[in-house]
Parts: C-alpha cells; sequence; structure tokens
C-alpha cells in the first residue's frame, strides 16, 4: 500500500455509510482532496495514511475486507464501500465484510485518538520482547483474552491465536499469571513464527492483498486451529472446540492441558 499511494494526491473520496466517520464527508474531502500522501503504515489492525497538511486518515476494516487497488487505465471494483481516486487516475476501494472506520485525525491530535492511542506493540516491533509479553500475562484473566486484548498486543486476531498457544502447549482458558517464563518465552517465538508463516504465504486463504490476489495460508498449514475431532499432530488426540467467551477456540486437551 505505502508504494502504490506514496506521493499520490488524492482526488476523489466516495464513502458509501458515513457512519464510519468520525467527522462529516465534507469535512472530510475537505481535508483530503488535492493532499499529496506521504506514507502509509500499519499500526495493530489500522492503517494510518499520512497526508501533508498535517492529516492523517485512518482506517480500520473491522472483521475484515477486500481493499483492493487498482491502477491507471483499469475501473474499480464495482461492489465497494469506500473508494479513494487518486490524481494520476489509480486508487483503492474497499469492501466492508461488516463495519469499518474512516478517522481523519490532526497529527498533533493523534495521542488523543482513544481507539489507537493505547494500542500495545504489534509482534513485528522490537518492542515485543518475551520479557514484555510476560509482564502482560499477570492477570487472573484467561490467556487468550490478554493477548487478544489490543491495548496489550496490537494486531492478533482470533485465526492466528489457537496455534501459537498449541505450540505453546498453553490452555486458552488458563489464567495469564499461571504462565511461566519458559511457557511466555515459547509463546512469544510461537506467535512470531505463525505469523511470519502466514506472511510469506501472502496472507489467509480467504483474504486478498493489496492487489486482490487471495493468500496461501489455510487449513493446510493450521495445527489444530479449525479442525476439530481431527488427530492432534503432536499426539494424535483428537482436537476439541471449545467456548472461550464470545470466541471459541480449538486446543489439544493432552498438550494444553488446563
Amino acid at each position: 500500500m505505502n508504494r502504490e499511494l506514496k506521493g499520490k494526491r488524492i482526488s476523489e473520496l466516495d464513502v458509501e455509510n458515513v457512519k464510519c466517520l468520525n467527522q462529516p464527508l465534507d469535512a472530510v474531502r475537505d481535508e483530503t482532496i488535492g493532499r499529496r500522501i506521504l506514507g502509509a503504515r500499519p499500526r495493530g489492525k489500522w492503517v494510518f495514511i499520512e497526508l501533508e497538511g498535517d492529516n492523517n486518515l485512518l482506517y480500520n476494516t473491522g472483521m475484515g475486507a477486500n481493499t483492493i487497488y487498482y491502477p491507471a487505465g483499469t475501473p474499480p471494483v464495482e461492489k465497494r464501500h469506500i473508494r479513494v481516486g487518486l490524481g494520476d487516475g489509480s486508487g483503492f476501494t474497499s469492501q466492508v465484510w461488516w463495519f469499518c472506520y474512516l478517522h481523519l485525525v490532526k497529527t498533533g491530535s493523534l495521542g488523543e485518538h482513544k481507539m489507537t492511542n493505547q494500542l500495545g506493540p504489534t509482534p513485528m516491533e522490537d518492542a515485543f520482547t518475551p520479557e514484555y509479553l510476560g509482564s502482560i500475562l499477570k492477570g487472573r484473566g484467561a490467556v487468550k483474552n490478554t493477548l487478544l486484548d489490543q491495548r496489550k498486543v496490537a494486531g492478533i486476531g482470533n485465526v492466528y491465536i489457537h496455534d501459537p498457544l498449541f505450540l505453546a502447549g498453553v490452555h486458552p482458558l488458563r489464567a495469564a499469571n499461571t504462565v511461566t517464563g519458559e511457557e511466555a518465552h515459547r509463546l512469544h517465538a510461537s506467535i512470531a513464527a505463525i505469523l511470519k508463516e502466514s506472511i510469506s504465504m501472502g496472507g489467509l486463504a480467504y483474504e486478498v492483498n493489496f492487489y486482490g490476489v487471495k493468500g496461501g495460508y489455510g487449513k493446510p498449514q493450521y495445527r489444530v486451529a479449525y479442525k476439530e475431532g481431527e488427530p492432534c499432530p503432536a499426539c494424535g488426540v483428537a482436537i476439541q472446540k471449545i467456548k472461550t467467551g464470545s470466541t471459541s477456540s480449538y486446543v489439544c486437551p493432552r498438550c494444553q492441558p488446563r
């Protein structure tokens, strides 16, 4: 995204459902159209698009979206909820699966943006160390809930949490403060390994990248995730699907004792 957008000027902004905005659409257009894009970077589940004029577009696709770039001379995807047109005729569209947020925030006010100013480090950042992970596993709440708390670790979704917990031998419903230092190190390594593997394959098989190409990381690569009833790859015991709050988890009852 950064490669395709950086240096180009926004020429059009169409938003189908204005409820995703934090300001009226006309106000957002006034502050974005004609402005050059200085860069785009990920921050957890958000994308920060920095604009000249001390403004930023902060985009969160909620449960997911097909966000697709179109080159100059190519018509944009027709089924879309958001379209950003660029001065050279290129642009990108986003078809949101459920809900999203598109917020205009001044650079000087980023620290006051309540949805992003308390995000924890992402697993790809240097700040996400085994020691940091151990430091957040101190409460009595479930390990899984701690790892999905964006204020503690930004960017991990439910689909990516099952296999790291399995590889570390940690049950998702265990109290976070019962995780040992050795287990925290294993969990840290497992989170990094799973995410790097997915990234190397272009992301999840049911998602598309910025060019509309599907990823290659799916059920054949999963260890226990979404494999209820299948044998555990380590011990052969049937994988179980359990309820963990508002979400489900997949565990090996032998390798991940509670």
